[in-house]
């Protein structure tokens, strides 16, 4: 039996992180959720109240023998700006700010290093300001957020066409 691991991603809208991750090879689950913040148990409600100090971000589940964490974070800044350190694309504010979150230090390591080459790539004219922090205490969301993209097409497609489908598609289409 394999020995799961977990990764934790911050990245704008929860629903819009799952998906990219959701069909790669070796991951079990991609729950949607809380963390970063000093509240326990939090709702939904109470992080868009931006009094939690959480961020709406995946828990990743994986098996490292089928995905590495360096393929992880490979497609993590294929789905996010990695420019934007108070939001991502239509969602604004620290609730949706980008994050790595790192559980150990080899994590932390690997973080960083995906985070110079693609500053080296000149991919991008900004800076890279994706923060990589210390991993805490995850919260899963509430049901009606697991899997949205998969309960909800038409609303999922929605917040897609807000700015990440194209800008992922200009950054990261074969011809760039």
């Amino acid at each position: 039996m394999a020995e799961y691991k977990k990764a934790i991603f911050a990245g704008g809208c929860f629903w819009c992180m799952v998906a990219p991750f959701d069909t790669l090879p070796g991951v079990k689950s991609v729950i949607s959720g809380y963390t970063g913040g000093h509240k326990e148990n939090p709702t939904y409600e109470e992080v868009c109240s931006h009094t939690t100090g959480h961020l709406e971000a995946v828990e990743i589940t994986y098996d490292p023998d089928k995905m590495s964490y360096e393929k992880l974070l490979s497609y993590y800044w294929q789905v996010v700006d990695p420019t934007d350190e108070m939001g991502q694309f239509q969602d604004r504010g620290e609730t949706y700010r980008p994050v790595i979150y790192y559980n150990d230090e080899t994590e932390k390591a690997l973080a960083e290093k995906s985070k110079q080459e693609l500053a080296d790539s000149g991919k991008f004219d900004k800076p890279i300001v994706v923060a990589i922090e210390p991993a805490q205490k995850f919260w899963p969301a509430e049901d009606y957020h697991q899997y949205f993209y998969q309960k909800n097409p038409l609303r999922y497609m929605m917040e897609e066409a807000g700015g990440r489908a194209s800008f992922i598609e200009k950054h990261w289409s074969k011809n760039n």
